[in-house]
């Protein structure tokens, strides 16, 4: 029956996306810190009635969260583009030109036909930290690296 159909499209599925950076893709296992949010401003005042008030309102500042992104260990880290910025912030420090060691990118959600349908853009992210999964001689698994990139902004554009 038309009109009864109370969503009127797909779900974005969670396991359909990747990274940009710069225009270089790299394959993700997991993301987590899409979070858009903005500041807010609490005002507590007193009313003519001597009653507590409580105003909130927007602030002057959208927070940018840290993205946590999740892949395989790459087997040669010294030829992987992540491994390279990361060393390059290590080694020369963050200096005065901050599009130098700043990116922008793209987490790109794509739906089940694999057309995309989401993308979240940030803007000057740099990698903060790369944690490489522990090893042990029980595991049948591949090594995964964690890595955080520090964001100064996150917008949602699609």
């Amino acid at each position: 029956m038309a009109g009864n159909d109370l969503i009127a499209t797909d779900p974005i599925v969670a396991q359909n996306f990747y990274l940009e950076i710069d225009g270089e893709n790299i394959i993700l296992s997991g993301v987590s810190g899409l979070d858009v949010e903005h500041d807010v401003v609490t005002i507590q005042q007193n009313g003519p009635t001597g009653r507590m008030q409580v105003v909130k309102t927007r602030g002057n500042t959208q927070k940018a969260p840290d993205l946590t992104i999740t892949r395989m260990a790459p087997s040669d880290a010294m030829a992987d583009p992540i491994w390279k910025w990361f060393i390059a912030i290590r080694d020369k420090g963050l200096t005065m030109d901050r599009a130098s060691a700043r990116k922008n990118g793209s987490i790109v959600l794509y739906d089940t036909s694999f057309v995309e349908i989401g993308r979240f853009n940030f803007i000057k992210g740099w990698p903060s930290k790369i944690a490489t999964d522990a090893v042990s001689t029980e595991s049948s698994e591949a090594v995964k690296e964690t890595i955080t990139l520090v964001i100064e902004r996150l917008d949602r554009v699609k």
